[in-house]
């Protein structure tokens, strides 16, 4: 058997090529949408890759499936349950497939999505050797139910059946059985995934709090509170997955705009979108763009800040254009029209379109009184960061809920903005200024820093907001 795992750490993601070297016969699993990598490593280990197989839906990342069947010829696979609008073949709950002397037998694991599978892995006919989970079992979680609340099914109903599909299609798997998720830590997908790459099914049955031994309704309750607020993209990238869409190039990079195409896209609604780290944002940018560092997780933070549909100019250190643009394609983000060169060069010839970030340290903030004015904090961390204490008097608007909940800030005040570090807190502040409020500031160090100079906290219950 040859089994790779491939880990995207900017998106959380696993995925996987399995192949029968005795056969040549390969399966691709819940592939990343720029398939490079893949193709490369079945040539060099003489595999062809004959289908490709997703687990689910994906809602975080636009899956690389039609640009797997279009470079390979090979059949795309899902669950019975899922409908696309391209051509599949459809694997039922028990179906065995055969590469060989390598098996794979697929179990509908509804929960996460209706249609979720999981694919267990044998070789020789022997016991199982591992599982692909897909987003049903991670390790130290399992799948949220709560994302298709909006298409009719409920977080109750999705719960109920990932609690059947855990106990009876993964629970009675062998203890020895190896677990390979498509999620690890970071995913907006669950709410307490562990770092590490795999686990085994007994391992999971000790550790995991999702498995520990409860009633169905303490289930339900467990997974359906405290989950981090989803990503406004989520629906977009599920409903893409299901569709015919363009496939990526992701060798052309974006072509380099002039300061005229530049401000033409402007008018046009473009967002500009800086890549740059957030010291070199800080110290001088063009005015209106929104700092989204390359260094992070870029994609999914852009997409709290941009539309799908939205032209999109990038900015970054020279060099790095193209990477910017595959980093978005991954979330379907694919209306790059341009990006800016040499922008430091550029605002030295053009200084007036130039303009600093406001930044206050904890201890300055600590410091304000109301001589200083009136100010307006706001935590954009998720509600399981916030639950660890807040800073006193914080408006509590996770950065994937900003956008919508933008009429509960007053734009005419001074602005505070802050997270745990620092990196979603300038995105935060960033995104305010491009949307026209005067005055802002994030607070680099964020929660930590405060916490850790000794200043008061308060649990969000007392912030009443």
């Amino acid at each position: 058997m040859f089994f790779r795992q491939y880990e995207l750490g900017c998106l959380s993601l696993f995925s996987y090529l399995i192949g029968d070297e005795t056969t040549g016969r390969a399966v691709v699993v819940d592939p990343q949408r720029d398939i490079s990598q893949y193709l490369a490593d079945a040539e060099a280990h003489r595999l062809r890759i004959e289908r490709v197989i997703e687990t689910h839906f994906h809602a975080d990342f636009l899956s690389g499936h039609l640009e797997m069947a279009a470079a390979t010829g090979a059949a795309i696979s899902y669950g019975e349950a899922a409908q696309t609008e391209f051509s599949m073949d459809p694997l039922a709950d028990g179906q065995r497939l055969s590469l060989g002397e390598v098996t794979l037998e697929v179990r509908a694991t509804p929960g996460h999505t209706p249609e979720s599978i999981s694919v267990v892995v044998s070789e020789r006919g022997e016991e199982p050797w591992g599982v692909l989970t897909g987003d049903t079992l991670f390790i130290g979680d399992v799948g949220r139910p709560d994302l298709l609340s909006s298409s009719g099914v409920t977080a109750e109903e999705l719960a109920r059946s990932l609690y059947r599909s855990l106990h009876e299609k993964l629970l009675t798997l062998p203890d020895g059985v190896r677990v390979f998720p498509a999620h690890g830590a970071g995913s907006a997908c669950g709410k307490n995934l562990s770092t590490a790459t795999q686990s085994t099914i007994g391992e999971q049955r000790l550790t995991n709090y999702a498995l520990q031994p409860m009633s169905e309704d303490a289930f339900v309750e467990a997974v359906t509170t405290g989950q981090a607020v989803a990503p406004p993209y989520f629906g977009f990238a599920a409903r893409a997955n299901r569709s015919e869409h363009e496939l990526l190039d992701d060798r052309e990079p974006p072509p380099i705009l002039d300061v005229a195409e530049v401000a033409d896209w402007l008018d046009r609604g473009a967002v500009l979108i800086d890549g740059r780290p957030a010291a070199e944002f800080a110290s001088g940018h063009l005015r209106g763009a929104v700092n989204v560092g390359l260094e992070g997780r870029f994609a999914e933070y852009a997409g709290d800040v941009a539309r799908p549909d939205q032209p999109i100019i990038l900015v970054t250190n020279p060099g790095q254009e193209a990477e910017a643009k595959v980093r978005l394609a991954r979330i379907g983000f694919d209306h790059v029209v341009g990006a800016v060169g040499y922008v430091q060069r550029l605002l030295a010839e053009h200084p007036e379109l130039g303009v600093p970030a406001l930044r206050i340290s904890a201890s300055d903030f600590a410091g304000w009184d109301e001589s200083d004015g009136p100010v307006q904090l706001v935590d954009v961390r998720n509600p399981g960061e916030q639950e660890q204490g807040v800073i006193p008097g914080a408006h509590l608007i996770p950065l994937a809920a900003l956008f919508r909940r933008i009429g509960e800030l007053d734009p005419t005040m001074t602005t505070v903005v802050y997270c745990a570090g620092g990196y979603r807190s300038i995105i935060a502040a960033s995104a305010l200024t491009a949307r026209g409020f005067p005055l802002v500031a994030d607070m680099p160090g964020g929660y930590d820093a405060w916490k850790t100079a000794g200043f008061p906290t308060e649990s969000p219950a007392a912030v009443g907001r």
